[in-house]
């Protein structure tokens, strides 16, 4: 696994200019904790803001547009966002395949676009509660994977991976340590099987779901956790450093 935890905020569909505050306060803090690698993900009108503000840590978008310039109104395309100061997109993530009907083939040409501008990929994944409840979450997490793992020939460099079940986002429920274990051990092997053992050693495994101080360190001492991908918990400069000292603190054990 590599080095450094990746604690990434999530900001959604939060952030005027008001919040530049606690991302400046975010980046100070960070600076203190280099054994983490820590980003956000503002929305789109905060992207350069917050790209002028940081100096320690990462900036990224939250999806884009898989098209070139043209007419499409409204949308956003990877070279735009990389022009803003972002370093990397999310994509996959549940809310844009269930609120927007995002399929896999329209994840994978976003994925394209998003290498070809030179971003960093953060990919989600995770399944329903019924999915889960009905013995099949680890087939289908590794097959909304495997046809995107293709898109990166160099996935150290280009790759992370969120598994944030869908059941637990924004909830307040979280997954047991076992049941993390066992989905970040299968999205392991799966990387292994795509990539070799040696390729894909420095992906980095995230897991998203309610991650909040008080459960930060036993999440992030689970095998094969390399990191946090937080939603409601990273609107607080307060809240999410104490995810970061969480993670810093694994690193000191």
């Amino acid at each position: 696994m590599a080095e450094r935890p990746y604690i990434v905020g999530n900001w959604k569909m939060f952030g005027t200019r008001a919040m530049l505050s606690e991302a400046r306060a975010i980046d100070r803090a960070a600076q203190r904790y280099m054994k983490v690698e820590v980003a956000v993900a503002p929305p789109y009108t905060l992207i350069h803001a917050v790209h002028k503000e940081a100096e320690q840590i990462g900036v990224g978008a939250q999806d884009c547009h898989p098209g070139e310039e043209g007419p499409h109104t409204g949308d956003i395309n990877a070279a735009m966002v990389a022009d803003a100061g972002a370093k990397f997109v999310i994509l996959g993530h549940s809310e844009r395949r269930q609120d927007h009907g995002e399929t896999g083939d329209l994840i994978n040409a976003k994925i394209e676009s998003a290498i070809e501008a030179g971003l960093r990929v953060i990919l989600c994944c995770g399944e329903s509660l019924e999915t889960r409840d009905a013995g099949q979450a680890e087939d289908f997490v590794l097959g909304q994977l495997r046809p995107a793992l293709e898109k990166f020939e160099d996935p150290a460099d280009r790759l992370t991976i969120a598994y944030e079940p869908i059941w637990a986002i924004g909830t307040g429920r979280t997954a047991t340590p076992l049941d993390i274990e066992a989905m970040h051990k299968a999205i392991r092997n799966l990387l292994d099987e795509v990539y070799g053992a040696e390729r894909s050693a420095d992906v980095r495994i995230l897991y998203g779901g309610s991650v909040k101080p008080d459960n930060a360190r036993e999440i992030l001492t689970t095998p094969e956790v390399g990191g946090a991908l937080v939603g409601g918990a990273s609107l607080s400069a307060e809240t999410f450093l104490g995810i970061v000292v969480a993670a810093s603190e694994t690193e000191d054990a």
